[in-house]
């Protein structure tokens, strides 16, 4: 997935981690600010124009205003240094950012899937919805979509997953207008049913949504490995280091957006120690700037020639 090149290289090592949180800073509060607006319209209109499927809506969008302030919390404490207690920095905080996100919109998804089945249990008690709900729909369709590309363009500049993460609940918004404004239009043309079926699809989507992002920082959180194609990069960057004959046993795990990384290198027999770390020193150096690493552990092995390791293991 990050197969990375040498311009690409240049690109991620102009992206400082202060320019990282800043930039995360600014697209979340664009986000808080779209959001109380749409939270406020969507509800109140919502109440007043008979609409379940628009008030489920604006708490979609009041979920996604809490999950702004967690982004913006995990941001704060990510960026925290190393300390004695955490030797790895917190790197974690997003990933735990992730996982209370998701678990907030499993629980907004459930809550909506709940309220809907209700209404539909009681079809007479659905009320005819006003037509001004379905502006607000529209209204709300395009604000969300446009935020959407906005914080997706954002997180793959500064690659954080955690703005990945929030960029997509905004697009979930997105599709959840639309279906909400299809449900307005059927209950407008007389099938009164279709507006908490609308909310149930929504509910639907938020918590499918809220499953796979605590789904997936629950597996990182447990050590997850770095995908394949990241560690054949970092192993090829190792060998291409000079004094670095081979490498073998490279052990990833995720620590937020970075990784830490473990490898043992073979460099040969006969070399002095000193000479060995320069080499393990420099490797690390190559792998640091090139990658996503946030560190890298070596362990020399001697390398022996492959024709004199065949002839041990033909005796044998």
């Amino acid at each position: 997935m990050h197969v990375h090149h040498a311009a690409e290289d240049q690109e991620d090592s102009s992206i400082s981690p202060q320019e990282k949180v800043a930039a995360a800073s600014r697209s979340t509060w664009v986000s808080v600010i779209v959001n109380v607006i749409l939270t406020s319209i969507q509800i109140v209109v919502g109440v007043m124009a008979k609409s379940q499927a628009l008030v489920a809506d604006g708490i979609h969008s009041l979920s996604d205003l809490v999950s702004d302030f967690v982004v913006l919390w995990a941001n704060h404490h990510s960026q925290k240094d190393a300390d004695e207690d955490h030797p790895y920095g917190h790197h974690r905080f997003e990933t735990a950012a992730s996982l209370a996100l998701g678990l907030l919109l499993l629980g907004v998804g459930v809550g909506m899937l709940w309220s809907a089945a209700v209404k539909l249990q009681n079809p007479e008690t659905i009320a005819t919805v006003h037509g001004v709900a379905l502006w607000v729909a529209g209204i709300a369709l395009v604000a969300k979509e446009t935020l959407f590309r906005y914080m997706l363009a954002v997180a793959k500049r500064v690659k954080s997953s955690m703005l990945v993460a929030n960029a997509w609940h905004a697009r979930s918004d997105a599709a959840s207008s639309l279906v909400v404004g299809l449900g307005i239009i059927g209950n407008l043309a007389g099938y009164p049913l279709l507006d908490p079926i609308a909310a149930l699809i929504v509910g639907f989507m938020v918590s499918k949504m809220g499953w796979s992002f605590g789904w997936d920082a629950l597996h990182d959180l447990m050590d997850r490995a770095a995908d394949d194609e990241e560690v054949a990069a970092i192993r090829q960057t190792l060998l291409e280091t000079p004094g670095v004959r081979n490498v073998h046993d490279v052990r990833s795990r995720k620590m937020g957006d970075m990784i830490v990384v473990d490898a043992h290198l073979e460099v040969d027999a006969q070399i002095t120690v000193e000479a060995g770390h320069e080499i393990s020193v420099q490797a690390r150096q190559r792998v640091l700037q090139r990658h996503r690493v946030l560190d890298l552990m070596t362990h020399l092995d001697p390398w022996t020639r492959p024709d004199l390791d065949h002839e041990i293991k033909s005796r044998g």
